[in-house]
């Protein structure tokens, strides 16, 4: 094979995050295939490697998966040396790359996926592909290698779907209201609101679910990183944490999305 190192744009210049992907699995990704190019012959990109590289290594949760050539490389001019010496061919470079990121791709995958995952991605990619989907999308791939930023994501996610129901409502809000607000005046528009309903169990149910949104929202403002901190958290968030809130807040925003939906029709 070549013994020169593809052609590739080099450092210099500021990423914006619009050039990436927001899901961290698809990040992941990405990188994969900046360091397959780069060991192929195609076109790749080290401004991005090295961005992501960044990332990657100051994250706790998926810094010890990371392929060990990514932990060592800091930049595509170390890692081609190392590439072409692993191995002659296209082909072989192509395993050895997949490979190495298939722990830390099938940890996003397959371990953060919870049982009722499938059914809210597919209503909520029915009701806003790139708005609510893309933050749902976010929060599973938060939720175990990130738990502060999936709570942050659990409540925005939750805040979002009601704000489409308002506004498909044409019932106005403030960009101040707080989620159980939000949440209280969408659940009215779609009579979901427990006095609305003079059935025992039916209350119960409703107000049940204007509990969890209320749970959410203390949740993430004790546990999350959307605000700054004067001292120490009682609770550093876990894993555990993440999945409680991104678990309700998609079961909520399918009751909240499915609900709308037959009313629409």
């Amino acid at each position: 094979m070549d013994d020169d190192p593809p052609t590739r744009q080099w450092r210099g210049f500021m990423i914006d995050e619009g050039e990436l992907p927001e899901a961290l699995v698809e990040r992941v990704a990405t990188m994969e295939a900046i360091l397959v190019a780069c060991a192929t012959g195609g076109s790749s990109d080290n401004r991005i490697y090295e961005h992501l590289r960044r990332e990657f290594m100051q994250d706790e949760g998926i810094r010890n998966e990371l392929p060990a050539f990514v932990r060592t490389c800091r930049n595509l001019d170390s890692f081609w040396p190392f590439i072409k010496s692993e191995a002659p061919t296209y082909a072989e470079r192509r395993r050895i790359i997949g490979t190495a990121f298939t722990p830390l791709v099938d940890m996003l995958e397959g371990r953060a996926r919870a049982p009722g995952d499938p059914l809210v991605s597919e209503v909520l990619q029915s009701f806003d592909a790139e708005g609510v989907h893309q933050l749902w999308s976010k929060a599973l791939a938060r939720r175990t290698v990130d738990p502060e930023g999936a709570i942050t994501v659990a409540r925005t996610l939750l805040e979002t779907v009601c704000k489409r129901i308002l506004d498909d409502h044409g019932s106005a809000y403030a960009d101040r209201d707080d989620l159980p607000k939000l949440y209280a005046a969408a659940a009215r528009c779609l009579r979901l609101a427990p006095d609305q309903h003079t059935e025992e169990p039916v209350r119960a149910i409703l107000g049940g679910a204007m509990n969890l949104v209320n749970g959410i929202g203390t949740l993430r403002n004790r546990l999350s990183d959307s605000h700054g901190r004067g001292g120490r958290l009682p609770v550093r968030p876990s894993e555990r944490h993440a999945s409680l809130a991104v678990n309700t807040a998609g079961a909520i925003a399918t009751f909240l999305v499915e609900t709308h939906l037959a009313r629409s029709c």
